[in-house]
């Protein structure tokens, strides 16, 4: 739960400093990045209400790694930091079809 309100924290203020401080591709990377992070921390307290761990886990580790690349090259990392955003994105994907698969087997 604590990492899910951290999360939560940063993609605001990420959210915000893409909207209001950054340019370009910075400023949607920010906004991307930020609207991913916070949606998943959200997910992963209703995930975590479920009990259902393993799919909170992989949206907590998911949305840092889709959300952490986007954020390092808005603030001047190398572009080839995008080539592991999707290793991210494969893990929130992930994270919903377990928490699909939970959810059809009654738990």
């Amino acid at each position: 739960m604590l990492l899910a309100a951290l999360s939560g924290a940063l993609a605001v203020g990420a959210g915000a400093f893409g909207a209001h401080g950054a340019s370009g591709a910075a400023a949607e990377w920010l906004k991307t990045g930020g609207q991913y992070q916070l949606i998943h921390a959200v997910a992963t307290l209703i995930a975590l209400r479920l009990d259902a761990r393993g799919p909170g886990w992989l949206f907590v580790i998911g949305s840092a790694i889709f959300a952490g690349t986007l954020y390092l090259m808005a603030l001047g990392a190398p572009r080839w930091f995008g080539a592991i955003t999707p290793i991210g994105g494969a893990m929130l994907i992930a994270g919903w079809l377990w928490l699909a698969w939970i959810a059809a087997r009654g738990g």
